[in-house]
């Protein structure tokens, strides 16, 4: 569960210093959509304990994917990515 925080709390770093270059990823709009993550990530785990190391492996794939990136649009693209993978 610690691990999954702090891949959570990465992306998070990630959209807090991103620029923003794209009007359909704002701040707002990152920081909800790292929410609504955090939340799914939480109630998987909390459903399916054992689906936690699958789930980690998902979440490192897509934080290396954009590891480096700098705009919120790729902020936004990873938490939708993550998000889509968790509840897969």
């Amino acid at each position: 569960m610690k691990k999954f925080l702090l891949v959570a709390a990465g992306l998070a770093v990630l959209a807090g210093s991103a620029c923003s270059k794209a009007p359909e990823c704002t701040t707002e709009i990152a920081t909800k959509k790292a929410q609504d993550m955090a939340a799914a990530l939480q109630e998987a785990i909390t459903k399916d304990p054992s689906k936690a190391a699958d789930l980690t492996a998902k979440v490192q794939a897509v934080t290396t994917k954009y590891q480096g990136s700098t705009t919120l649009a790729d902020a936004c693209k990873a938490y939708d990515e993550l998000t889509k993978a968790i509840k897969g």
